[in-house]
């Protein structure tokens, strides 16, 4: 399909478009050179930028594939009786969307809203209208696969599931990294651009220590790297604090002013020495009380966890840990340690409550509801339950490849009464849907990362004009939200209400100026103000720079009583749930199986970056990590083919024989998993991987959030003995268990 590269007015600087990349938590600047034709014909890192400096990966040239895909769609679809999809006019897919969405409004309805959702400011601004008309319980996210028991903790001890600390790497002279690879994800929950040359410099004027059961690119750029057994981390974690008391090294400083139940945070931890805890976790006492005073030592201090400990069975426990760590050693809110950001358009502001936790509960297992969501974990039950979910409402997810047991969900879906997505393809999980509705392209509309300037270790403020032209028979985001509002509303009044909102000023670039005005750095709308505003914004096309991070403690706590709850009565009542684990692990052993962990690459970015020819080029990346101790007693050899089975499921893919894991893991990277009948991706259907969520397990979570435990699940690996037979197929998923 060709595209019709009509530029945006606003496009241009001499020549040269100036823009956010949105295909990463980093935001790095662009420089996007474009022809006299309107063609792309280079993208360049933006040395102007304040953040990225000049940095990028190689993910940002598929800005410009995403634009050409021929397999993109620009035009609504609906599903045909025979799995096949025909284009329909907008008009009468609203009509289809909205008449099918009507008649499951409520109970029997569900929504699922993906990660690209948080790279794009219309999703956000006008995505939660939709999905409060739908009126169902049942919202999930990739929250409940990823982060959610950092903002667990942010909302029970800091008053805000979105009030987040972030290192502050710039200044910091001692990093300590729990299960995370900011050298690949360029910082999740900590967006940190060039984070190769930040550690470098860490390293230089202090130390980097990464502890991971796989050493990983930031631990070959490390000064330490320890290996830990998967699902232990919380063991060696209280281990630390246990040191941290019992040796007095904990120096709190102004934080002890508000600060409450910290002797309930020392009798938590006074249970855990280090030597209790060495045989499960891997790590020997010695080391864990060197890297307590370490930490209490430095001039300035971080302690950093992200998917890998928050993805296990104790999660919330980890990132509490964690938080608490930073805490004792009085490296939380102040330069070289954990802070805050104050964006210029302050989300947290905007919703002081800071979130919910408990107000309801999934249909089948009693999951807890967090921030309006419930864990996805609980998702393929809910619709297989007597009267159960029989409708669903995707946005930009591909639950699929990336929630457990993607294959059970794969069938659920399949069984639906009615399912809408707004997506731009047919992937592994839109190809059920009954009608599609694209959006946009990220280069064909405007841009401001309203989520990821709440977490960056500097404080900036930038706007992206859109690149090219909207075509006109296609929509935004959030036009298709309005409009299917205003469809879905009962209220006459409220639905024209919406129409005006589409052609009015309460637009996302209107809704944009009215929060930097109200931002910690503008000035309101009063007249002769000099505030940061959207057309100040606007007209800096490298951003602007609005400083290092500051200390704001306590007044960015949006606890109640303005003070720190160090030891939240959830927290307290899940050490019970600890020990008896604990004791689990001890009668049974560890180490005499293989667990398996998922692993993120620098050229993908979830399940939504394998379509780009620029990004697949090269070797095969879909490969089972084994350690040689591990491979040769099961007979494998590297680039064998080999089936790893769990509870759950099956797959068959190449084994990477390698010693960058610890001995007893085992390795998948995520998000692949293509090739399956009716989706429309030809790139990827080429190179299709094997789903780590084929094995990945509903039954595992951490049970005080409800996040996903994709991390340690039990796992067998074998030759593959039909592998001759297999090899023109690629990697075939096989569902275990019935």
């Amino acid at each position: 399909m060709t595209t019709s590269r009509e530029l945006h007015p606003e496009a241009l600087d001499d020549g040269v478009h100036y823009r956010g990349c949105t295909l990463c938590e980093a935001m790095c600047g662009l420089e996007i050179w474009v022809g006299e034709d309107g063609a792309v014909e280079s993208i360049r890192g933006d040395a102007q930028d304040p953040l990225s400096r000049g940095h990028i990966c190689p993910k940002a040239v598929a800005l410009q594939d995403i634009y050409e895909d021929p397999d993109r769609l620009r035009q609504p679809v609906r599903r045909l009786p025979n799995g096949e999809f025909e284009e329909i006019s907008w008009e009468d897919a609203f009509t289809l969307a909205a008449d099918g969405l009507r008649g499951l409004v409520g109970d029997r309805m569900a929504l699922y809203a993906g990660n690209p959702n948080v790279h794009n400011y219309g999703s956000l601004l006008f995505g939660p209208g939709l999905f409060k008309i739908l009126r169902t319980p049942h919202r999930y996210s990739a929250t409940s696969v990823d982060q959610l028991p950092h903002h667990l903790i942010g909302y029970l001890c800091l008053g805000h599931m979105l009030l987040l600390p972030i290192p502050d790497l710039d200044r910091t002279d001692h990093l300590l990294v729990f299960g995370a690879n900011p050298l690949v994800s360029n910082g999740s929950l900590m967006t940190a651009p060039d984070v190769k040359k930040r550690l470098k410099a860490i390293v230089e004027r202090g130390k980097v220590t990464v502890v991971d059961p796989r050493r990983t690119e930031t631990a070959r750029h490390a000064s330490e790297h320890i290996f830990v057994r998967p699902g232990t981390d919380i063991y060696l974690l209280l281990g630390i604090l246990h040191t941290l008391f019992d040796e007095e090294l904990t120096a709190l400083g102004r934080l002890e002013l508000f600060t409450e139940d910290l002797d309930r945070v020392a009798a938590l931890a006074a249970g855990w020495a280090p030597e209790r805890s060495a045989r499960i976790t891997g790590v020997d006492a010695r080391t864990v009380r060197r890297l307590a005073r370490e930490l209490a030592s430095a001039k300035t201090a971080a302690c950093y966890g992200r998917m890998g400990v928050s993805v296990q069975e104790f999660g919330s426990l980890c990132q509490w840990a964690i938080l608490m760590i930073n805490l004792v050693t009085g490296n939380l809110d102040r330069p070289g340690g954990v802070m805050f950001p104050r964006p210029a358009a302050d989300i947290l502001a905007e919703k002081p409550r800071g979130g919910s936790f408990g107000r309801w509960r999934s249909r089948v297992r009693g999951l807890p509801e967090f921030g309006g969501e419930l864990p996805v974990a609980s998702l393929s039950e809910d619709i297989e339950a007597k009267g159960g979910i029989r409708g669903l409402l995707t946005v930009a997810g591909n639950p699929v490849l990336s929630t457990p047991d993607g294959q059970r969900l794969d069938r659920n879906l399949a069984g639906l009464d009615f399912m809408v997505s707004i997506d731009i393809y047919i992937n592994e999980t839109t190809r059920h849907a009954d009608v599609i509705l694209p959006p946009t392209s990220p280069l064909e509309h405007d841009h401001y990362d309203l989520a990821f300037h709440a977490l960056a270790i500097r404080d900036t403020a930038r706007y992206s004009p859109p690149l090219y032209a909207k075509p006109k028979n296609a929509r935004h985001d959030w036009e298709i939200f309005l409009e299917l509002q205003r469809r879905l509303q009962p209220k006459p009044k409220m639905a024209t209400r919406f129409s005006r909102m589409a052609t009015g000023r309460l637009q996302p670039a209107g809704l944009l100026d009215l929060l930097l005005r109200r931002g910690p750095y503008g000035k309101g709308f009063l007249p002769g103000r000099d505030g940061l505003n959207l057309k100040k914004v606007r007209a800096e096309r490298h951003g602007v720079d609005l400083g290092a991070l500051k200390p704001s403690l306590p007044e960015r706590l949006f606890t109640a009583d303005k003070r720190i709850h160090a030891a939240p009565e959830a927290i307290v009542a899940d050490f019970d749930r600890l020990d008896e684990r604990f004791k689990t692990l001890v009668d049974e052993g560890v180490g005499s199986g293989l667990v398996l962990i998922s692993r993120r690459q620098m050229r993908s970015n979830n399940s939504w970056m394998h379509n780009y020819r620029r990004l697949m080029r090269g070797k095969d990346r879909c490969t089972l990590m084994i350690h040689p101790d591990d491979a040769a007693a099961r007979g494998i050899t590297d680039g064998a083919s080999v089936t790893v089975r769990s509870r759950v499921g099956e797959v068959d893919v190449p084994a990477e024989v390698t010693d960058e894991l610890m001995p007893g893991v085992v390795s998948l990277p995520h998000g692949w998993g293509h090739g399956r009948r009716g989706a429309r991706l030809e790139v990827a259907n080429a190179h299709p991987g094997a789903s780590v969520n084929d094995l990945t397990d509903t039954e595992l979570l951490d049970e005080l959030s409800g996040n996903a435990a994709l991390s340690g699940v039990p796992v067998t690996v074998e030759l593959d003995e039909s592998a001759p037979e297999q090899a023109e197929v690629g990697s075939e998923t096989r569902a275990a268990g019935g």
